[in-house]
């Protein structure tokens, strides 16, 4: 279908009896199929591009795209592309220390915490910090969902952890009060994940504990504004709301990190990362710069308050949607406790979320299908998340309840 344009719905094209087709591909073939007859704003997603619900990774900013296309072959006329550039060079060197600077700035991070580019994501934060902070003694940790779950496995296999709070019996739909929790008077730290994505609920605020803080905040890290000195370490994986996979981002307390025991393996040291300035080795150069172009993005574009108020926005659009089907959609999380990153539901039935979800896939809404724990649907809409494709998505979600109910 060579030279077919988009119309400018993004979803597709119009044909003469004005009815709605979708392209995709089966190969290098281009092929048409029927859409359901929905009501769409006009929009339009540049380069053929779906509207991307997947868990991670993220949806990135087309303008962050770009720029890192044009750079590719000769980065500002250094002669060679980030992926080729040496992590010792001047080039380097200012992607990376402005990326730490951007960040700071959008987020407000105190001068006393050091900011800390990592490899291995946040799955490997869960063994690091428990090797370095336990010390032979024991964590609270409060489970919310899979992630948090992980993370006290593998602190478990360090040392001591205490469950605190486990939303098992509901099948993690919510979250609780810290006020309402019976902390461990010696635990050595708390630790807890702001948002479950499997699940789709999320703390709106900032906690605070008599022993350390610690947060998993891979998936909604950016979208609203934080108060960093009630934590003592955040960590958090960068394809959710930041860049590419395989990089954590960790903001770590000066003061915690000295109280680390010495000679840990030097890549599992925090301290060690902290005096070379996350470059004790080559680090994930391309990673960090992708993220440094976001943060760019979010700074131009009114930073985490902004991104919070466009949070709220898309995410109500669907939960509406859920609510007004008259129970069609269910959401599993309680109302209190839901995400703004991740929103879950149910149908009801299998077949229905089958058919849901190939109707849904001609419209170009790709990667609804939800986790086989919960089931159902989840719609992932991090920051970089175009309102529209939400607009789109609550507009069939409506329309296929009508038809469906």
């Amino acid at each position: 279908m060579r030279g077919v344009q988009p119309s400018a719905s993004g979803a597709g094209m119009r044909t003469p009896g004005n009815k709605l087709k979708s392209y995709g591909t089966v190969g290098h073939r281009r092929i048409m199929t029927p859409l359901p007859k929905v009501k769409q704003k006009n929009m339009s997603q540049p380069y053929d591009r779906v509207f991307n619900f997947s868990a991670g990774p993220c949806t990135l900013p087309v303008s962050v795209l770009e720029s890192a296309r044009d750079g590719l072959l000769n980065y500002k006329e250094s002669g060679m592309s980030v992926m080729e550039m040496s992590h010792r060079s001047k080039a380097y060197e200012k992607i990376h220390s402005e990326a730490e600077s951007d960040l700071r700035s959008l987020l407000n991070i105190p001068s006393d915490y050091k900011v800390l580019f990592l490899q291995g994501g946040a799955s490997l934060q869960f063994t690091m910090l428990a090797m370095s902070f336990l010390q032979g003694g024991s964590a609270d940790y409060v489970i919310t969902g899979a992630w948090g779950k992980k993370a006290l496995e593998a602190a478990l296999l360090e040392g001591s952890a205490v469950k605190i709070f486990d939303a098992k019996d509901t099948n993690y739909n919510r979250i609780p009060k810290f006020a309402d929790l019976n902390f461990s008077p010696d635990a050595r730290y708390v630790h807890f994940t702001s948002n479950e994505t499997i699940q789709g609920v999320e703390f709106k605020a900032d906690p605070k504990t008599a022993a350390p803080l610690f947060c998993d905040m891979s998936s909604d890290i950016l979208s609203r504004p934080v108060e960093i000195s009630n934590y003592s370490l955040i960590y958090a994986g960068a394809q959710k709301n930041m860049g590419p996979a395989g990089l954590a981002v960790v903001i770590i307390k000066e003061s915690l990190i000295a109280t680390a025991p010495e000679k840990l393996h030097a890549m599992l040291d925090y301290r060690v990362h902290a005096e070379n300035g996350s470059l004790y080795n080559t680090p994930p150069c391309w990673s960090i710069y992708i993220c440094g172009l976001v943060y760019k993005n979010l700074l131009a574009n009114g930073g985490v308050a902004a991104a919070q108020k466009i949070c709220e926005k898309r995410s109500g659009l669907l939960y509406d949607a859920i609510d007004q089907s008259g129970g069609f959609f269910k959401g599993h999380a309680q109302v209190d406790c839901r995400s703004t990153m991740n929103v879950t539901f149910t149908l009801p039935s299998e077949d229905l979320t089958a058919k849901f979800l190939k109707e849904a896939q001609c419209l170009n809404l790709d990667g609804l299908k939800g986790h086989r724990s919960v089931g159902g649907c989840r719609a992932s809409i991090y920051n970089a998340f175009p309102v529209e494709g939400c607009e789109v998505l609550a507009s069939f979600m409506k329309e296929f309840a009508s038809r469906n109910g």
